[in-house]
């Protein structure tokens, strides 16, 4: 079903290009989902879509948990992978599809169990709205394991360069989204009329079925997948390495879907139209930072098996040609937000009153686009070194910097639009600082690894 691509040889720039478009078509593909939801949830009501982007929220954060696993086995297994290890990847792979489960079960127990609670701190105003995030809730948070499954067997398959199958499946998960979502929403056929449930399930059976092409596909990979044993148990070194490589990531996750948390209440305090303007401008902006997301996983993976490798000649010309190539994406999308914002926001609502709060989100938003893209490339190069902390702690940091910058700035005349840009400014400082604190690190690095060559 794919290859798996040499990073270790060849010219730099082609390899990082062959290796990163399939990544970010699934990055593409997994915005897919969103958008088709909020696409079909849209023509129910922004009262709909403020249910689905509160509940999201903690998708975010079931995603962050995901990333110890997820970041934490990739790195792991790039890395054994790089200075040929085969035995150890194999470990780490059993170590982060175990470590994946549990989570994911615990997690999605959590959201069943407390529900309620967890949509009452958004201090919605309807009573269908706090309803229907209940709902969604429970039925996409609940059944999150399969998800985090679906998230880790891909970035095993991406740790070993083999981006071409985690694409083809996600896009296979796209299209039973594309034709379920309206089946169930609006009742087509012998279907019933499910409207924001039906979103929810049409999301986690196509995760379901995402699930099972995996395992179809895993069980015919030789070099790790075939060698896996689920069900015996790892050594401690094992789990050790993967939380301490993917836990600052999962943390920083976890407190961004926080803050997050704490910004959707700020906004909710403009009305539920204003809810549902941050979900559907987050989906429209999102073909940035999805983007920069898949080009992160992809320098991430090459940095990785190149550092395990001690190729420091490719490490460096690597970064550059990722650098540069998201920079130049991060430019086009700010370009068409800012030109054509109108035209975008139409496609999700149509509510008069709602499109200029629209336009006004997307305007502002487009100013920080290309520091996305530079936040991505820095934070995927920092996690193939291993060092996780670093972009996580300057993630913390600016992020929380949006809590009280959006309570001040929504007090001034600027009212809504401060809080979008507090959000704003906030990534042109993380999209600033974090690549520059990675050029000072690598020197650093850089410059041990030319000291233990010349020793040896």
């Amino acid at each position: 079903m794919g290859k798996s691509i040499n990073l270790l040889e060849g010219k730099i720039t082609p390899t990082l290009v062959k290796l990163a478009i399939p990544i970010m078509g699934t990055s593409l593909i997994q915005m897919g989902y969103n958008l088709v939801d909020m696409i079909w949830i849209g023509r129910l009501g922004s009262g709909a879509v403020a249910a689905v982007g509160a509940a999201g929220l903690f998708m975010i954060m079931a995603y962050g948990v995901t990333c110890i696993p997820k970041i934490g086995g990739q790195v792991s297994i790039a890395q054994s992978l790089g200075c040929d290890k085969k035995n150890s990847a194999v470990r780490y792979a059993s170590a982060s599809l175990q470590i994946g489960v549990f989570l994911g079960l615990i997690f999605g127990f959590i959201c069943i169990l407390f529900n309620r609670q967890m949509i009452d701190f958004f201090k919605l105003s309807g009573d269908s709205v706090i309803k229907n995030a209940r709902i969604y809730l429970v039925i996409v948070c609940g059944l999150v394991i399969f998800q985090v499954l679906d998230q880790v067997i891909g970035s095993i398959f991406n740790a070993m360069g083999n981006t071409v199958i985690t694409f083809k499946v996600t896009t296979i998960g796209l299209l039973i989204n594309l034709v379920l979502d309206p089946m169930l929403i609006f009742g087509i056929g012998p279907f019933p009329r499910l409207e924001v449930a039906g979103a929810a399930i049409a999301t986690v059976l196509a995760q379901v079925i995402v699930f099972i092409i995996y395992l179809n596909v895993a069980i015919k990979e030789e070099v790790i997948f075939r060698k896996i044993r689920i069900l015996r148990k790892c050594s401690k070194e094992s789990y050790f390495t993967i939380f301490r490589i993917g836990l600052p990531s999962a943390m920083h996750e976890v407190i961004f879907s926080s803050i997050s948390m704490v910004i959707a209440r700020l906004i909710a305090g403009y009305g539920d139209a204003a809810i549902a303007v941050q979900k559907v401008g987050g989906q429209i902006e999102s073909m940035s930072w999805m983007m920069a997301g898949g080009f992160s996983v992809a320098i991430n993976t090459f940095i990785a098996q190149n550092y395990g490798a001690g190729r420091l000649d490719r490490l460096e010309k690597g970064f550059k040609s990722a650098f540069i190539i998201m920079s130049v994406w991060g430019l086009f999308t700010s370009f068409l937000l800012m030109v054509f914002p109108g035209f975008f926001f139409r496609i999700f609502i149509n509510e008069p009153d709602v499109i200029p709060m629209g336009i006004d989100y997307l305007r502002i938003i487009a100013l920080s686009e290309i520091f996305m893209c530079m936040e991505g490339v820095a934070t995927g190069a920092f996690q193939g070194l291993g060092k996780t902390v670093y972009p996580s702690i300057c993630s913390v940091i600016f992020n929380l910097f949006r809590i009280p910058a959006a309570i001040f700035l929504s007090r001034t005349s600027l009212g809504l639009n401060g809080i979008w840009w507090a959000l704003t400014i906030s990534c042109v400082l993380k999209g600033t600082v974090i690549p520059l604190w990675y050029i000072s690190i690598f020197r650093k690095v850089k410059k041990s690894m030319s000291k233990n060559v010349s020793l040896s």
